[in-house]
């Protein structure tokens, strides 16, 4: 081994000195993918020797108290970055399926990495056979789609290879995770010495919902310019924090129940129940061509069941008790879908995309649709396809939902952009992008 690697040594020191202006764009991209392939190579190689270096304990024989304080010290690298590096050598050397994979190029070490943890999140009563199907799933699913979109696949796993365990364990984890969030809530307004407030806090994801959405309409350019503050202006916040800090209960209201929440609780629900009230005084400026608003997506039948979990339009999701409360007090706008997920039909439609017909592009598209884009629906136009001047109808098979940057792209260069035959959207690169125009799609908004 020590001779070969000293050759390939050799070989990168040739390649270092070589130019490359000479290369034309085709050949750049080539060689880039052959230098990426090979260093993921080179790190299955290096992954098998610390698995070696640690199981016969040889940093301990170096007087090192863990074999990524060792590689710390003879690397000179940082803690976290050998600790990770001693994690995935452990982990693979308990899934050879994924090291080979890696070691073979057919998956990088992030990539290894998602699926190394996606397997460890499985429920114990998944047993080993289950556990091997999920690896080799993921393996596959590894050749599609870059980390974030893989570790979204490893979450759902179970749906694809054991789906009678899946919805109980997804419910389970799903309330455990909400019960979390709900609990370890708070809201800190920290002043400092010069005149700065520092703003921390932890939400859950329904409140998170709510204020992002009536947040994002006032973050535009131009859209809200508050005014500066003379010095006499006060530096009360409205009576949620005392001089110390802290907050009270407000024990003048006649009959009121002693409150037990801890003081950045209160004032996280005080910041949720402001952004409520702002969105349903339908004061705030539209954005993206539509009221500001909470989109909550869920199957009906699942819905009266109390069975089907609730999505947002983030990809984050609610348990089906948190959906079925905010039923109750919404404006429910019927969705059809089929049975790949695909929109049938949305409510009634308008003549602009705004509306019913913008909210369709979100539950179809769920972002800008452009390959690669991973801008939110908020931060997305709807564009027609066959453009209006040209005669082109105000409708979703005539709609796509594109960022700012990504329209004037359509619009400027030589994109072409189509429904498929699922009737999703798909992107045709001009030929200095690609010399075969493969029509592409965007995999960073996929629901699995």
């Amino acid at each position: 081994m020590q001779r070969a690697l000293t050759q390939a040594e050799r070989t990168v020191a040739a390649c270092v000195n070589a130019p490359v202006w000479s290369l034309t764009d085709a050949d750049l991209i080539a060689v880039l993918d052959t230098a990426h392939r090979l260093r993921e190579r080179l790190a299955a190689v290096e992954l098998s020797l610390v698995r070696e270096l640690d199981a016969r304990a040889v940093p301990a024989t170096h007087g090192a108290a863990s074999t990524a304080a060792w590689l710390r010290e003879h690397w000179r690298v940082g803690i976290r970055g050998a600790k990770q590096t001693v994690d995935l050598a452990r982990a693979l050397d308990r899934l050879p399926s994924t090291a080979e994979a890696l070691a073979a190029g057919a998956v990088n070490t992030e990539q290894a990495a998602v699926i190394v943890q996606a397997l460890a999140d499985l429920p114990t009563a998944a047993g080993l056979e289950t556990a091997g199907k999920a690896e080799t799933a993921l393996i596959g699913f590894a050749a599609q789609f870059e980390p974030s979109v893989l570790r979204r696949f490893g979450e759902r796993i179970l749906t694809h290879v054991a789906p009678d365990a899946a919805e109980e364990h997804e419910r389970e984890t799903l309330a455990a995770q909400e019960d979390r969030a709900h609990t370890t809530r708070t809201f800190t307004l920290t002043p400092d010495r010069t005149g700065r407030v520092r703003v921390t806090g932890w939400l859950d994801t329904e409140s998170a919902a709510v204020i992002a959405a009536a947040l994002d309409p006032l973050t535009r350019p131009g859209a809200f310019a508050p005014a500066r503050p003379s010095p006499s202006t006060s530096g009360d916040a409205g009576g949620l924090s005392s001089a110390d800090g802290s907050a009270h209960a407000d024990t003048r209201t006649p009959g009121c129940v002693r409150d037990l929440r801890t003081a950045g609780q209160r004032r996280a629900d005080a910041l949720t129940e402001i952004c409520r009230r702002v969105l349903a005084s339908a004061e705030l400026p539209e954005n993206g061509g539509d009221r500001p608003q909470l989109v909550v997506t869920v199957d009906y039948d699942g819905l009266a069941r109390r069975t089907g979990a609730g999505l947002l339009d983030n990809g984050a999701t609610l348990t089906p008790d948190t959906v079925r409360r905010i039923a109750c007090d919404a404006q429910v706008i019927p969705a059809v879908l089929g049975g790949d997920g695909q929109l049938l039909d949305l409510g009634r439609t308008r003549r602009l995309i705004t509306g019913a017909l913008r909210r369709a592009l979100v539950l179809r598209d769920h972002g800008c649709a452009f390959p690669g884009c991973d801008r939110p629906p908020r931060w997305c136009q709807g564009h027609h396809l066959r453009h209006w001047a040209d005669g082109g109808p105000t409708s979703l098979d005539n709609a796509v939902l594109l960022c700012g940057h990504h329209h004037r792209v359509v619009h400027h260069e030589d994109w072409q952009v189509r429904l498929g035959h699922d009737r999703r959207p798909e992107f045709i690169p001009p030929g200095y992008v690609d010399a075969t125009r493969r029509p592409c799609r965007n995999t960073y908004h996929l629901r699995p």
